[in-house]
């Protein structure tokens, strides 16, 4: 499997008491190559775990890889900002957004639906996702 990792996603593999832990070990077991994701991502994650060490071993042990700079992709960024702005959308959202347009064959990887419902890669299209099955 292939696919974007969303913040969510990456919380419940690392925390045995997340609700969504079990569908996040089972999923990462049928991971072919390393989850894309961004900074973003990263700092959410090791801000909920309260682990940074953590995060960084999932980078390290290749469950994920770095592979989007902001930096690269500002005026883009910043478009997703307003289309979305009615949503307040956090950054590493539109991150996997624009990340989405990028790798049309992943799948964002997250236990966000209300959002990832909403959004949209290239202003129309449905973004592939993956989410854990309805509590």
């Amino acid at each position: 499997m292939k696919g974007i990792a969303d913040t969510g996603f990456l919380v419940a593999f690392a925390n045995r008491n997340d609700q969504h832990h079990d569908w996040a070990v089972g999923l990462a077991k049928r991971v072919t190559e390393p989850l894309l994701t961004c900074e973003a991502v990263l700092a959410e994650a090791a801000f909920h775990l309260r682990n940074l060490p953590l995060v960084l071993a999932l980078l390290d042990e290749g469950l994920i890889t770095l592979t989007f700079h902001c930096s690269e992709h500002l005026a883009e960024l910043k478009t997703l900002a307003d289309r979305y702005a009615d949503r307040n959308p956090d950054l590493a959202d539109l991150c996997l957004v624009r990340m989405s347009e990028l790798h049309p064959g992943y799948s964002v990887i997250t236990v966000d639906r209300n959002d990832f419902r909403i959004y949209r890669r290239h202003r129309r299209k449905v973004i592939p996702t993956v989410f854990p099955p309805p509590a």
